[in-house]
């Protein structure tokens, strides 16, 4: 759980992963592996040689912002970076990474002195400032404030009862727990299994097209957190939840991100099965994970996507299971230490 809460409590937007990369190396590292950073800012971390190959991923970076403007009376306008919806990011917390780390608050035009059509429309982020209490923009430039700088939220990891937590970031610093459990865990295994801490994922799925192509792998398991259902959704769009064991995703986005292979996921839900790891099944309409890349990466690569349930993502206020989180662990250890099938058709 201490390991969960420092991941989601780094900061770290596309392209700005520093913090996420010297805690995975350090994590990497003290489980015994081999690491290896590459150009773009992936984290490599290896144990074992010889074939199969097997290379497990999740992405280290996290929605955010970036400077756009500083007007003349302090106020910082910014752009989102990644898939953010509006009314979520209205009045919340933010850190800007200057020089140091300089906190403010996603400020609007008041309510009250606001037109009744106003009031009736939803937020939108062009009309949104971030106040950090300067009077000018000389005293914002002071703190090592510039177009260009990233941004975060300003969150804290909240357990919510035994099992349930809350905060930022938990897409996809969960996949990431995962992945330093798996190198930890897995002990059995006649092969190379690589583990990777993504960059730019929430950007166009960026640091896996690197990896993948620099690892080549036999097969890929790619983790990420799936959706999980609230009030407002559907049985019929989500049936997948909290607490009920990782999601085997079959489809993604109608078929434009990753489609799993079905050798792979039919073996790999067997292996769920025999192990008695509880899990679920989705497809969906929307959103895609690194294996959208991986899977067509040089002569193509067999890939399966995981899913932690999660709910309210990309916004400030995620929720897992830790028990999801376990149990996605517990299924990629037993399926690695099986030994990966040929899962090509004959």
């Amino acid at each position: 759980m201490e390991l969960l809460k420092q991941m989601c409590e780094s900061h770290a937007p596309p392209g700005y992963e520093d913090e996420m990369i010297k805690l995975m190396k350090r994590e990497f590292e003290r489980v015994g592996a081999s690491v290896q950073l590459d150009k773009l800012g992936n984290v490599i971390a290896k144990k074992g040689e010889g074939r199969p190959i097997v290379m497990i991923t999740a992405h280290m970076d996290e929605v955010g912002f970036v400077v756009k403007h500083i007007d003349k009376d302090g106020f910082i306008w910014f752009i989102p970076i990644g898939g953010l919806y509006d009314p979520t990011i209205y009045n919340e917390r933010v850190v800007l990474h200057g020089k140091e780390k300089v906190y403010g608050v996603i400020g609007s035009k008041p309510p009250h002195i606001m037109e009744e059509e106003e009031l009736k429309k939803l937020p939108k982020w062009k009309s949104m400032f971030i106040d950090v209490g300067a009077s000018g923009k000389k005293e914002v430039e002071k703190l090592g404030i510039r177009v260009g700088t990233p941004i975060t939220f300003d969150r804290e990891f909240k357990r919510l009862n035994e099992n349930v937590v809350t905060g930022k970031a938990m897409d996809d610093r969960v996949g990431c727990r995962v992945l330093v459990d798996v190198m930890e865990r897995v002990k059995d295994f006649k092969g190379t299994l690589y583990a990777v801490a993504t960059v730019q994922e929430e950007v166009g799925l960026k640091g896996a097209r690197v990896s993948a192509y620099r690892i080549k792998p036999d097969v890929a398991f790619v983790i990420d957190v799936g959706f999980a259902k609230s009030p407002g959704s559907e049985e019929k769009e989500i049936d997948t939840e909290l607490g009920k064991g990782p999601i085997i995703t079959y489809v993604e986005a109608r078929g434009a991100g990753l489609i799993s292979d079905p050798y792979l996921t039919k073996w790999l839900t067997e292996v769920a099965k025999k192990e008695r790891v509880p899990y679920q099944v989705d497809v969906t309409t929307g959103g895609m994970t690194d294996g959208a890349v991986i899977a067509i990466t040089g002569e193509g690569i067999p890939c399966v996507s995981i899913g932690v349930p999660c709910r309210y993502i990309h916004s400030p206020v995620e929720v897992v299971d830790i028990r999801d989180v376990r149990n996605t662990s517990k299924l990629l250890v037993k399926a690695i230490e099986r030994g990966v099938p040929e899962v090509f058709p004959v």
